[in-house]
């Protein structure tokens, strides 16, 4: 960025220390994109029901997930898989308390056991969350799942579609960027082919890139392969999401701005008379106004402004700042291909672009001092949670940026206005040796026609001239050395933006800090469901003296809580085998509180097996469980054992 300064030292801005700078970057930049993938959950699961690895006494109606903002559900978002590995869920998941509760109901009728929870989503910012846990019905059991692994967004379809969405925001910044450099700083440029390429290229890697994201917006968002990249039921499923319909209208909005690119390039570059000029300057402002808004509201309306608190200043907003990064990012490509091509550039533009650049930047500070506030929520979130920590070093580069553009502004004052077009003569001489060059190879060619051999000699001749005069035009350029110090400043200025663009990208594909403080803090809790622990499970072997009167009674007291319990004796044999007794009893005293004996009413359910299903415990604590096992007439026994009753 260049402003006009009236300080007349001149800047130190060697080649080392550039080379240096430029190295360094790099090296952040690889740093940045390696840790920028695969991005971080965004939607935190804040609470399950049931909790994970507890224990329910009754089987539940339905397994909830609670986030910390809206979630899109499809039709297989939440599955819960018995102990067999089949599945109990039934009819689809669905989204209650604004959208930040997910659920789906079970069957009746579940078996005690340890039961899986696979769920995935995408959260309202367009990121897709995932994760599994386990639950227990009555008792932990034996179980045939693994926990899943989740691949939602993560792979080489994450892969890619974080380096298309980077694309896709440098397309922006160049396309909004050199469009407003060319429109209101320097509108000659708009006849120059150097600019008008940079403009196309913009506007064809935007579209090509947010092409790509459309088809691997599928399997991003449902840990798919890339070849499901391909599947047209994907992509119309994913045009009937939001992330999906933002895509889309960015495409449609794009082919508005072929048509800018087009009235720009063709009738207002080529129009002379001054009047229809300004009217025409007029409508394409109030257009591109339009489509870069209508473009960068695309963005601001799927991910972190449009989520949490104040989303409805947070967009406005944040459309506001993805204007000023392009404006002013895009403007220094604009102006670095200006420097190096050697185009007669007036020091007015340069100027001008300042000057819009200075807003830019105020425009870009303030809105990132709001969006940050919101989206970190605490000092120690800056420093404790990813985001924060990459939203450190993007504000670390944003300070160096502006030093940079400071430099730039120095070189700019010592900028005179035969300085800044001196490279007109070579750019002269470079269009004549052309035109000269043109001719040769149209006389050339009727030569070889004519089938005379000077005309290969002819051929050379006009690339000789032509690359004569490239050398002239470089040495014209290089020759001015402010214009020298400006171009080198302004590729330190771009090469940083590079970066940024990284960390920026970065940001939006890392959960929030606010978000992840929010998760840690509630640990992932559990709703509050009625838990108990493991039943007791005590096997009291008996010897009655008598005929068979060896064995072991098995007894079960389910849950072993105060209140009503659930009692199972089964009488075996020394061999495991269950056996015929002509009765059983058993009994329960609180020796510390003088409470009891107890006795418990058994029912006969099956041979050996003898049950109970209103076991009334009155408190806590140790109780001496007494069973006595009867096998003949005469023939009994007495075994005590101890159980701690919650």
């Amino acid at each position: 960025m260049a402003l006009p300064f009236t300080e007349s030292a001149r800047p130190a801005f060697g080649g080392r220390a550039a080379a240096r700078m430029l190295a360094l970057l790099g090296v952040l930049l690889a740093v940045v994109l390696g840790g920028a993938v695969p991005a971080s959950a965004h939607a935190a699961l804040l609470k399950t029901t049931p909790g994970e690895s507890l224990t329910v006494r009754t089987p539940p109606a339905q397994v909830a997930l609670e986030f910390s903002e809206g979630v899109l559900l499809s039709d297989d978002s939440i599955r819960v898989l018995g102990p067999d590995g089949r599945r109990v869920d039934t009819g689809k998941p669905h989204a209650t308390a604004g959208s930040t509760t997910a659920a789906v109901s079970l069957r009746s009728g579940l078996k005690n056991g340890t039961y899986t929870v696979a769920w995935k989503a995408v959260s309202a910012d367009s990121h897709p969350v995932a994760g599994a846990f386990t639950f227990n019905i009555g008792k932990a059991s034996k179980t045939t799942v693994a926990l899943p692994q989740q691949d939602a967004g993560g792979g080489i379809v994450g892969t890619l579609y974080g380096i298309g969405r980077y694309i896709s925001y440098a397309g922006f910044a160049l396309l909004v960027g050199v469009s407003v450099f060319l429109g209101v700083c320097w509108p000659r440029g708009a006849l120059l082919r150097p600019m008008q390429r940079l403009v196309a290229g913009a506007w064809a890697t935007m579209a090509a890139a947010t092409l790509a994201l459309l088809m691997l917006r599928g399997p991003y968002a449902n840990g798919g392969s890339l070849g499901d990249a391909l599947d047209l039921g994907g992509i119309r499923a994913a045009l009937d999401t939001r992330p999906g319909a933002a895509l889309l209208s960015r495409l449609l909005l794009l082919a508005a701005g072929a048509v800018f690119i087009a009235v720009m390039f063709g009738t207002y570059a080529k129009r002379e008379d001054p009047v229809e000029r300004q009217d025409l300057a007029w409508g394409l402002g109030i257009g591109g106004v339009v489509v870069a808004g209508g473009l960068a509201s695309t963005w601001a309306m799927v991910e972190h402004a449009s989520v949490g608190i104040q989303a409805n200043i947070s967009m406005p907003l944040d459309v506001l700042h993805l204007l000023a990064m392009a404006v002013w990012l895009g403007g220094l490509v604009a102006l670095l291909t200006a420097l190096f091509k050697g185009l007669a550039i007036e020091r007015e533009a340069v100027q001008r672009f300042s000057r819009i650049g200075f807003i830019s930047v105020v425009t870009l500070v303030a809105t990132g001092v709001y969006q940050s506030w919101r989206q970190v929520g605490s000092w120690n979130a800056l420093v404790s949670t990813g985001y924060g920590q990459l939203l450190c070093v993007k504000i670390g580069l944003v300070v160096l940026l502006i030093e940079l553009a400071w430099l730039s502004r120095r070189w700019t004052a010592r900028l005179g206005e035969a300085q800044v077009q001196a490279p007109v003569a070579a750019a002269k001489v470079l269009a004549g040796a052309s035109a000269k060059g043109k001719g040769r190879a149209e006389d050339k060619a009727e030569t070889k026609a004519e089938g005379d051999a000077g005309g290969e000699r002819a051929g050379q001749l006009a690339r000789q001239e032509a690359a004569l005069a490239k050398t002239e035009a470089k040495k014209a350029r290089d020759a001015d050395k402010e214009r020298t110090g400006l171009r080198k400043s302004v590729l330190a200025e771009v090469a940083v933006a590079v970066v940024v663009l990284a960390v920026t990208t970065a940001l939006t594909g890392t959960q929030p800090g606010r978000a992840a403080s929010e998760q840690t803090t509630a640990g992932t809790v559990t709703a509050p469901v009625t838990t108990t622990p493991d039943p007791v499970d005590v096997s009291l072997p008996f010897n009655t003296g008598g005929t068979k009167g060896k064995g072991d009674a098995e007894v079960t007291l389910d849950p072993a809580t105060t209140g009503t319990n659930e009692l199972h004796v089964l009488i075996t044999d020394p061999d495991g085998n269950a056996e015929n007794v002509p009765e059983v009893q058993v009994s329960f005293t609180l020796t510390a509180k003088k409470i009891g004996p107890i006795p418990v009413t058994l029912s006969k359910v099956d041979t050996g097996h003898w049950a109970s299903t209103n076991v009334q415990l009155p408190i806590r604590g140790t109780w001496t469980m007494a069973v006595t096992v009867r096998t003949s007439d005469i023939d009994q026994i007495t075994e005590t054992k101890t159980v701690k009753i919650n």
